[in-house]
């Protein structure tokens, strides 16, 4: 397969180097420095176009998008929802901080998380115009505060007992031991609580698993959660969502990726046939995807610091590594990568490529086919959009890296990169 199908989509191969949006990558390094991460803005909203579509041709009702805020959430991409009018799924106070730097109204702002801390819960009354109600303890810490803010909609998160197929048991959380959302007995409580305390419980959720390939195993939670909503008996406009959470191809062993439209069509088409059933008027439909927004439009440039060939293994060393993508040491998330320059040299080896920080696990890619690189030269992995900067860290005083927001003609700094001074900034004498 080509690896340059995992790239964004203005990547090309211009006199043997990569480039995006136009860009020349190499001059983007030189000015910026590395680690340095870009989102390629045509990528990004072509997704989005992606699902809309999906979404006129599929159902018959009206639906909405949210894009998962913990993919990759800074003031600009929230700024980037509001152009294509998405809603923002926030997890917690700090992301909603972020989403009303980037200008997001209350009514596009949804507050999920599983242990909402009380700073969280008054954030979200105060400023968000939809919470998903994760437990009973939260709902009755709701049901404390809620007198004091203007109400937002409530919804339940159900725990349907099915998971959908995923590479690792991390990214599972629909299954009956998972520390996400309530049962039926805990639900049917929190409804009761709603009905009895006039809270304005209005919507379901549910949330299976994250980058997964396969939608079948939507239908049957589709179908717990609709019963669900016929015994919760709601009253005039309702809104369900199935969750996010499909994937996207990171490796060019997993190419094709999955397709946006069949995966919305398996979704529409179970929620318009169980409501029909049950008699249900058909809900304001949501999807929320982050991952199949933001991945595939992100690319990290490393240098590589270091060749060294260690019996039958050849290491890359990088200037990035787990504290800007712990992915693959956290569950086993496969990249694939190109050199920025020279792309027409044989792969001739196979290499693993890590970072410089102390630990083992410290690797981004395991025995991938490359040319000869020299040291000094510079690599780009694609797929690098969602999660990556959101999980990063200062492991061993890593300074998080700057991000760069692509478009023809035009390279806008997003985010800078972290110095010294940043993370002294929070420390105390004693």
């Amino acid at each position: 397969m080509n690896r340059l199908q995992l790239f964004p989509d203005t990547a090309q191969i211009e006199n043997d180097s990569l480039t995006i949006a136009g860009h020349d990558l190499t001059a983007l390094a030189e000015t910026h420095g590395t680690p340095l991460y870009i989102y390629d803005r045509a990528t990004m909203d072509n997704a989005v176009a992606g699902y809309k579509s999906a979404l006129r041709a599929h159902y018959p009702a009206r639906a909405e998008i949210t894009y998962a805020g913990k993919a990759f959430l800074c003031t600009a991409i929230a700024q980037w929802t509001q152009e294509h009018n998405l809603l923002i799924d926030c997890t917690g106070e700090g992301e909603i901080a972020i989403a009303l730097a980037g200008g997001v109204p209350r009514e596009r702002i949804l507050v999920h998380g599983v242990n909402k801390s009380p700073a969280d819960l008054k954030s979200a009354l105060q400023n968000a115009g939809t919470i998903v109600v994760d437990n009973l303890t939260e709902l009755h810490r709701i049901k404390s505060l809620i007198t004091n803010y203007q109400s937002p909609n409530l919804w339940l998160r159900l725990l349907p007992g099915l998971a959908v197929q995923t590479h690792h048991s991390h990214t599972q959380t629909g299954q009956h031991s998972s520390k996400f959302g309530m049962n039926a007995e805990e639900w049917m409580e929190a409804a009761w609580t709603c009905e009895q305390n006039n809270l304005p419980l209005n919507g379901i959720h549910f949330h299976q698993g994250s980058n997964f390939r396969d939608a079948s195993p939507l239908k049957d939670a589709i179908q717990l959660a609709l019963d669900a909503a016929r015994e919760i008996g709601f009253a005039g406009e309702w809104h369900f969502s199935p969750g996010g959470g499909w994937g996207v191809a990171y490796h060019e062993d997993e190419l094709p990726g999955p397709d946006i439209n069949e995966y919305v069509r398996v979704i529409a088409e179970e929620v318009v046939k169980g409501c029909t059933a049950r008699g249900l008027a058909l809900p304001i439909l949501h999807i929320e995807p982050g991952r199949s927004l933001a991945a595939r439009a992100g690319v990290a440039i490393y240098c590589v610091g270091a060749v060294k060939r260690h019996g039958n293994v050849t290491w890359l060393l990088t200037d990035g590594g787990m504290a800007d993508n712990p992915r693959h040491a956290l569950y086993g998330a496969r990249y694939s990568c190109l050199t920025v320059a020279g792309l027409g040299r044989e792969r001739s080896e196979s290499v693993n490529i890590a970072g410089p920080f102390c630990e083992s696990g410290d690797v981004i890619i395991e025995d991938l086919s490359m040319p000869k690189v020299e040291e000094g030269e510079l690599i780009a992995v694609p797929v690098s959009g969602a999660y990556q900067l959101s999980m990063s860290s200062n492991y061993n005083g890593a300074r998080r890296p700057a991000v760069l927001w692509l478009e023809e003609g035009r390279a806008h700094l997003i985010v800078r990169r972290e110095t010294t001074d940043d993370l002294l900034k929070r420390d105390l004498s004693l």
